[in-house]
């Protein structure tokens, strides 16, 4: 029998997860994007307290970043580079899942829960690392996702990978590695001045 005192709920362990994050000022990671069966290879920086850049190798060269204000994607394929001023009280500020506001969003709108229990277990079927699994389910119908789960590495408390399913049945998979923590990065990594040959298409997503 499991002595109560081992008993670790699935929400006393995402909250050890949120005070974990809580003392990262910045990382950086390798970071696999699964969308529809197709495989983004990217490298994702963060500081705190909500700036967020990820640099593609696979499309090359494509880039998303957050200065804290204004959310620029530039696609090189087409060429283009659109922006938009998020408002500084939006949750958008939070929008990235692996960080402390994407996480107190989670516990906020989400309700917490082991997928196979307290214990680790493997990350996938061909792994031997062991990780611990959330599944989060929404508080109420206007989230966006039907299910967020969550593989944790235990000993770091940091988030291996995330599977998050929309309302409309599309998956899509983060796969993190190689952190590196608090290695003081600037502001400056989360300047973007995008080519001037490429068209720029200013608030694409609304209006101010």
């Amino acid at each position: 029998m499991v002595s109560a005192q081992n008993i670790t709920t699935a929400s006393a362990f995402f909250q050890s997860v949120s005070e974990k994050y809580g003392t990262i000022s910045d990382y950086e990671a390798d970071m696999d994007i699964v969308v529809s069966g197709t495989t983004s290879e990217t490298k994702v920086s963060f500081k705190r307290p909500n700036l967020l850049r990820i640099d593609y190798s696979k499309p090359a060269e494509k880039v998303i970043v957050f200065n804290g204000d204004t959310l620029t994607i530039y696609v090189p394929e087409i060429p283009a580079t659109m922006t938009q001023t998020l408002p500084s009280s939006s949750d958008s500020a939070g929008m990235n899942l692996a960080t402390p506001q994407g996480l107190a969003l989670m516990s906020r709108y989400y309700t917490i829960g082991y997928e196979v229990g307290q214990n680790a277990v493997p990350l996938d079927d061909s792994s031997d690392e062991l990780v611990i699994k959330l599944v989060l389910y929404p508080k109420s119908a206007v989230e966006g996702f039907r299910t967020i789960k969550l593989a944790i590495s235990p000993d770091t408390k940091l988030i291996r990978r995330v599977e998050a399913v929309s309302n409309q049945g599309q998956v899509f998979v983060f796969l993190f590695s190689n952190y590196v923590l608090n290695q003081g990065i600037t502001d400056q990594r989360f300047v973007y001045d995008a080519p001037s040959s490429t068209n720029t298409f200013n608030n694409f997503l609304f209006s101010e």
